[in-house]
């Protein structure tokens, strides 16, 4: 169930898939347990869709197939949703319902409205901006494609060769909205030509080191000749497959994509310009909003959250820096944060090991720490990469990717290091709370190893849920004794205001007409990220409307619940009781999750 852009994964240890005590209360029989059937029903159904996400769940069915990503299977799959929907609703009534199974009847409902505005506005997304297909489905491929036996490689093989179809697809997808003037940044066309030629260059293409996708593949075919799943010849046969794959189906299609990128490039605004200046621009940031947030917040609403909240942060910063004995203005520490040597780590292989090992140090630091905060610890384990070459970012956000049990596959946690000096070490420990423990990797793992409820609640990926999850972990860290380095918590700081200037500047450049300068001019005046990152992160925002705000929205709604469990149960108030009954779900839409809180705040309240 695509319930965002974005993949997500959960994960919690099988025994502790109950609900929390104060919601464990009952009958889930009879109706209840006929409607997770015909939700597990509907999910196959819907999986069978999606030959991709089958294998990111550790599934090998269709695995020689890409997803239909054409208008016309975008189409079949809304239909298949609505006519799901119409029969949940024919056959039952939700006043008959548990709690829970009430749950899941809203989600499923509230997913046809969101996949209605998702086709409705498709046509404005643009395609190939970072993450794009054109960068996605090789990551995919070398990320996600499990090869465990031949038949395996010759899936994979067979994917491959489907790349070329699945790109010239998404490319007459952009050349319609391109002539309906939904054209993305010139910015964003020479950041797609660039990562389009890396793509292109080495064997099998030609001379040089192996491309990633072409030394992928010969290392997954040598682990099937180390076991003796191959020989030699059947080695040589594979290797010779893939890249008869790449270079007469893949590559043609890349260049006609780089082709049309080069010459539609000239037909985009040199000046960024956000929604506003779309075809419907304004209801279309809106619909982007309501998915993003999954609230009814007004632009003008949102705006007004993000100046207010950088008014306070920036009260810490300066009580803060005054702590560290800085003389001069908040202005000219920033400045000093951004240039000064020792909050960076050398641009160079050994300063790219150094800055993955104290990522992983601060998660292992965090993990010990776990069951003092949380009654549920998942089961999935967790890696940090440095993103791969052929589509690094100096100053790019750092990302996470969804484990499986099922496959083997541990949770990623990626971080942009092509330019370290656009990586200070003063924000790893943040990030990696936000991206590892006990932010998106146990908060996707624990998702991912529910029972007891439908399978399709375990892949929910809502990202208001799971991005304010990630920032409210990064002040739960503050709270219970880490960041203990002065700098480091400045760097703390210095990640929640980039939140709330994501409220301001997105909102800016999508509603109010704010062109890049004015975005950077509010940016740099109130961060000490370096100006690489604020750059790279005013571009992410022109080219994915109303993603930005979701992560302070859906922050300062898991604080709104904490509070007013603190304020109304007073000594009955229990910390890990809180975050099991946030995390014990799933990923929500953001009022779903407030009735629950509410509901386990009313539930406590009874106990003795």
């Amino acid at each position: 169930m695509r319930l965002s852009r974005r993949d997500f994964g959960f994960g919690l240890a099988a025994t502790a898939a109950a609900a929390p005590a104060a919601l464990a209360a009952t009958p889930t029989a009879g109706t209840d347990q006929l409607l997770t059937a015909f939700f597990d029903e509907a999910f196959e159904q819907e999986l069978a869709m999606e030959p991709e996400r089958l294998t990111r769940l550790g599934r090998k069915t269709a695995n020689d197939q890409l997803t239909d990503r054409s208008d016309a299977g975008r189409l079949r799959r809304l239909e298949w949703r609505r006519k799901s929907v119409a029969e949940m609703k024919r056959r039952f009534d939700p006043a008959t319902l548990g709690e829970d199974a009430r749950t899941s009847f809203d989600m499923w409902s509230l997913e046809l409205e969101r996949e209605e505005d998702e086709f409705r506005w498709h046509g404005h997304a643009y395609v190939f901006v970072r993450s794009g297909p054109h960068t996605g489905l090789p990551g995919f491929m070398i990320n996600t494609h499990r090869v465990d036996t031949p038949a395996d490689m010759e899936a994979y093989v067979a994917r491959v060769a489907a790349i070329g179809p699945a790109l010239d697809g998404e490319l007459g997808r952009a050349q319609r909205a391109a002539a309906a003037g939904v054209r993305m940044p010139r910015f964003a066309y020479d950041q797609s030509i660039e990562e389009v030629r890396r793509l292109g260059v080495g064997a099998p293409f030609g001379d040089g080191p192996d491309s990633a996708l072409f030394a992928d593949a010969k290392g997954k075919i040598a682990a099937l000749r180390k076991t003796g799943a191959i020989d030699d010849a059947r080695a040589e046969t594979l290797t010779k497959a893939v890249a008869e794959a790449m270079t007469t189906k893949m590559k043609p299609a890349y260049d006609r994509l780089g082709a049309w990128l080069a010459t539609d490039r000239e037909k985009a605004s040199a000046e960024p310009r956000g929604a506003v200046a779309l075809p419907d621009g304004a209801a279309f940031y809106n619909a982007m909003l309501r998915l993003q947030t999954t609230t009814n917040m007004t632009a003008d609403e949102i705006h007004a959250l993000g100046l207010s909240e950088v008014t306070r942060i920036r009260a810490e910063m300066e009580t803060l820096k005054a702590r560290i004995g800085f003389a001069g203005t908040l202005e000219e520490f920033f400045v000093f944060m951004r240039t000064d040597d020792r909050f960076y780590v050398s641009n160079d292989d050994a300063g790219r090991a150094r800055y993955l090992k104290l990522a992983e140090d601060h998660l292992a630091a965090m993990k010990a720490k776990l069951p003092q905060y949380f009654g549920r610890i998942p089961k999935s384990d967790l890696v940090v990469k440095q993103v791969e070459a052929y589509r690094a970012e100096p100053g790019g956000a750092a990302h996470y990717n969804s484990g499986s049990l099922e496959a083997g596959r541990p949770g990623v946690y990626y971080v942009h290091l092509s330019d370290t000096r656009a990586t200070p070490i003063y924000e790893i420990e943040g990030t990696s709370y936000h991206e590892g423990w006990p932010g998106h990797h146990m908060q996707i793992s624990l998702a991912q190893e529910m029972t007891g409820i439908p399978v399709f609640r375990t892949q929910a990926g809502y990202g208001a849920y799971a991005e304010g999850w990630g920032l409210y972990v990064e002040r739960l860290a503050k709270e219970v004794g880490f960041y203990q380095e002065q700098y480091s918590d400045f760097g703390r700081l210095g990640r929640e205001i980039w939140r709330a200037i994501r409220l301001v500047v997105d909102t800016g450049i999508h509603a109010k007409g704010w062109s890049e300068a004015e975005a950077m001019s509010f940016y740099t005046a109130n961060s000490p990220q370096p100006i690489a990152k604020i750059r790279s992160e005013i571009r992410r925002y022109f080219v994915t409307p109303g993603q930005a705000t979701s992560y302070k929205v859906g922050m300062q709604t898991i604080l709104a619940l904490r509070d007013k469990a603190r304020r109304e149960l007073g000594a009955k108030f229990d910390l890990r009781g809180f975050h099991d009954t946030v995390l014990s779900a799933g990923s929500l839409p953001l009022p779903v999750l407030e009735t629950r809180v509410n509901r386990w705040i009313a539930a406590t309240a009874k106990t003795a």
